[in-house]
């Protein structure tokens, strides 16, 4: 149990602060854009690209893990989008930023810390898997539905083309698609770029904490509480679930491995939520939903250590 205080605490101090700094003015509001900007544009896409560059393929591609894992987020991220484009009513760009807020774990701040207290080393393996897939197939489909979204007048044709555009444009895609070529093509990066894009990768979970404290100032749930509520049920209990009956399907699947990503489902969303949900004006939304979901998660992470 201290281990996984000593996993949630920081999180939560690092959104307190940035929530004062910006209640008390020691930040501008407009700032908190600023934040978001610098980790969406510079800070994630290198540790995106640090994440995928650093794996040979023999050691991110288990297939049986992959479709599991992969194929259970997929089925909550359809779920969820189905529910709330035709059963709640929500346009196209705020159903995507609600599916992807339920299929999408905070893999790298949360689940691997907590997995490797339980796991040690196959908690890593599984934290590249996971990146592979949720940064290769979630993230992108997401952002394609939300950009999809935009183009409401226009022909089907010019709105996938101006989706296409902009996801091409998208710094998150452009560190995917290197991060990917990196890994599959064996080759490494000049010392001192490796060194840059350490220092801003490292910079990423801090910066966009901090940035959604601000984004909380003044934030009010109100007429919220629905949309809040399916994502955080979507992600800490139909995630969980789905993930539990896909590995039934791959019974020779390494044990620790079936563990790691029960623990892994279990965690909310990824900690940029709130930053890629602004970028679709969904700011609100997402930001509410991560405070929640990351309050509440804490029972569910309990109970998913008892269990396994």
């Amino acid at each position: 149990m201290a281990g996984v205080f000593s996993i949630t605490i920081p999180i939560f101090l690092l959104i307190a602060v940035g929530h004062l700094a910006f209640r008390f003015r020691m930040l501008e509001p407009a700032h908190t854009r600023a934040l978001g900007a610098f980790v969406l544009n510079f800070a994630l896409p290198a540790l995106i690209v640090r994440s995928l560059g650093d794996r040979r393929p023999a050691e991110i591609l288990n297939a049986r893990y992959l479709i599991a894992y992969g194929g259970a987020s997929l089925a909550v991220f359809a779920i969820v989008f189905v529910i709330a484009r035709f059963a709640r009513g929500s346009g196209q760009t705020r159903s995507a930023i609600q599916a992807l807020g339920a299929s999408v774990s905070n893999s790298g701040f949360i689940g691997y810390p907590v997995a490797a207290l339980v796991l040690g080393a196959p908690a890593g393996v599984a934290l590249s898997l996971n990146m592979l897939f949720e940064n290769m197939a979630l993230i992108p489909l997401a952002l394609a539905l939300a950009e999809a979204g935009r183009g409401k007048g226009a022909s089907a044709a010019e709105t996938v083309r101006r989706a296409a555009l902009r996801l091409i444009r998208n710094p998150l895609i452009i560190a995917i698609s290197t991060g990917a070529a990196l890994a599959f093509s064996g080759l490494s990066l000049p010392a001192a770029l490796v060194r840059s894009i350490d220092m801003l990768a490292s910079a990423s979970a801090a910066v966009a904490l901090f940035a959604i404290g601000g984004a909380l100032v003044g934030l009010s749930a109100q007429g919220l509480i629905g949309d809040v509520a399916l994502v955080v049920a979507g992600k800490l209990l139909l995630h969980p679930l789905a993930v539990f009956g896909a590995l039934s399907f791959f019974p020779a699947l390494d044990p620790a491995l079936r563990k790691a990503a029960l623990i892994f489902a279990s965690v909310p969303m990824i900690t940029i939520y709130p930053l890629l949900g602004e970028a679709y004006g969904q700011g609100r939304l997402s930001a509410a939903a991560l405070v929640a979901a990351t309050s509440v998660s804490f029972l569910t992470i309990s109970l998913l250590l008892y269990l396994v």
